[in-house]
């Protein structure tokens, strides 16, 4: 919650700083927001590889939490005391510093938590499943109340002392967290998750002409390093069950004649069953990764043009009070607060009694939901910026980009809304397929692959940006998302983007129907 607290109160309002403060224009501010957002969920893959091969999850958030802390320190100097011709510097400086500490919080922290439940208590298993529910609405809950109160105390009382405050809890959260430091069930780290990758695909490759029936001497399915002349139709100590997708990875198991007569396996010639499917997992999560990339460039608006343009708008709450534009996000929070309880407590019963699933629905179809709400939310937002522009040009407002289009900020309503429904869908979806669907030696870099999808449609989002500005410029025209707002064309990016989402979605659905859950063996049953 702290660290949702700490980036939600520096990312939510990041657009109005470098505009307002350092004078960047709104397309070159957007793209440096993009920017920083898409490293701060890249870098998570690099510390979850650090996490799963070296540190383990506990030690990672430990040095990253202490990381986190002094960027934000430095940060809060930056717009304080550093001299101005060092300010943009170090401000820029300070922002790096905390992706490094991004990269080991965001992948290892849920992780951790999650690690807490032991999978083989049939009651914590059962508390497990609704987790990541709870999980989302706690991190909600913490980013909240950062665009509530610390959005505030930037725009009222000063940067350096909102930037304090994020400052102070993060340490605040790093004691509470080290309260438990005796009662924690930790895993070691397994070593690199990529030797498995690299081994199945060397050994496939290298066994490309063998087939199942050579010489008849069948299958590894062991994991030690002796030979085990396993015949074909025993299977023992398997833990996955064997799946007939992605066939040709089959080739790194079978044993041709160099293996049968070798007295230990090389595990660069041969794989056994369990790490062939492994590899499988990975791949078969790779197309729903790639086909979520544009909803999350989509959802990344609510840090930059969301807010620029709630700042055109009436913000008015009573004769004294003006709401800071960026402090709307909370909509968003607040619809996932609503959102979250109704999900975990009617739609799933109600959706049970029609699945017999005991999720209600999979997690597949509650991220093609939330795909589809995003379309939705792009189609909303075109409409109601198509009528803010036209209210401005009814009162002679368009060559005046600092002026207040007299519109009711709370026309902005229905997108945040929608933003925060398809959240609960997809987000949250993704935080439990990722988990869920990846070998536990790599769930550290299945958290991180969930978080990157963020990152990458953060920089999906700016090239977009940088497209439209280059095309609409072209023979002198007048350039799209420029400075001044209400003659950007910004109505027309957001059907541009609600198009490339409904062809998102189409592809998503033809990858969900192809796609095989994990099939896991205990005690020779399929569960």
């Amino acid at each position: 919650m702290a660290e949702r607290f700490a980036f939600f109160g520096l990312a939510s309002n990041l657009i109005m700083y470098l505009t307002n403060v350092l004078h960047e224009p709104t397309g070159t501010a957007a793209k440096n927001v993009n920017t920083w957002v898409g490293i701060s969920n890249i870098f998570p893959l690099l510390g979850a590889f650090i996490a799963d091969s070296f540190l383990g999850r506990f030690n990672t958030i430990l040095l990253s939490s202490l990381i986190y802390i002094m960027g934000m320190v430095l940060l809060s100097l930056a717009v304080s005391v550093i001299p101005l011709h060092y300010r943009e510097a170090v401000f820029f400086t300070a922002l790096y510093i905390l992706t490094i500490g991004e990269s080991g919080h965001k992948p290892c922290v849920q992780t951790f938590a999650a690690d807490q439940f032991d999978d083989n208590n049939t009651q914590e298993r059962e508390a497990k499943s609704s987790f990541f529910n709870w999980w989302y609405l706690g991190t909600v809950i913490g980013a909240s109340a950062a665009v509530l109160v610390v959005i505030y105390i930037q725009e009222n009382v000063g940067w350096a002392v909102g930037f304090g405050v994020l400052a102070g809890a993060l340490a605040m959260a790093l004691l509470l967290f080290l309260v438990g430091i005796k009662r924690y069930r930790r895993q070691s780290p397994a070593g690199s998750p990529f030797t498995t990758l690299v081994q199945v695909f060397l050994a496939a490759a290298r066994k490309w002409r063998v087939s199942e029936t050579h010489g008849g001497r069948g299958i590894c399915y062991g994991s030690d390093d002796k030979i085990t002349t396993t015949d074909q139709g025993h299977k023992s100590g398997q833990s996955y069950a064997h799946t007939n997708q992605l066939r040709f990875l089959d080739k790194a198991m079978i044993m041709d004649g160099i293996d049968y007569s070798s007295e230990t396996r090389n595990p660069w010639r041969l794989c056994s069953l369990n790490q062939v499917e492994e590899v499988k997992l990975v791949i078969r999560l790779i197309p729903i990764w790639l086909s979520c990339l544009i909803f999350s460039a989509v959802l990344v608006q609510l840090h930059t043009f969301y807010t620029k343009q709630s700042s055109t708008m009436i913000r008015s709450l009573g004769p004294n009070f003006q709401i800071p534009p960026a402090s709307l996000q909370s909509l968003v929070g607040l619809t996932i607060l609503i959102t979250v309880p109704v999900y975990d407590q009617i739609f799933i019963p109600l959706a049970r009694k029609f699945t017999g699933r005991p999720s209600g629905i999979t997690m597949l179809q509650r991220i093609g939901i939330g795909l589809f709400l995003s379309i939705l939310n792009m189609g909303v937002s075109a409409l109601v910026e198509g009528k803010r522009v036209k209210t401005a040009s009814e009162h002679g407002l368009m060559d005046s980009p600092k002026a207040i289009v007299p519109m009711s900020v709370w026309w902005l309503l229905p997108q945040y809304m929608l933003s925060g429904i398809s959240d609960v869908f997809t987000v949250v979806g993704l935080q439990e397929l990722f988990y869920d669907q990846v070998p536990e030696s790599m769930r550290s870099m299945g958290a991180a692959a969930h978080v990157s999808v963020l990152g990458v449609g953060s920089f999906i989002n700016s090239a977009l940006i940088s497209i439209v500005q280059e095309i609409s410029s072209r023979n002198g025209s007048e350039i799209w998302l420029g400075d001044n707002l209400n003659r950007s064309h910004l109505h027309h990016f957001y059907w541009f983007m609600a198009g490339l989402s409904a062809l998102n979605l189409l592809v998503y659905v033809w990858i969900a129907k192809g796609f095989m859950y994990k099939k896991v063996v205990v005690e020779d049953e399929t569960n």
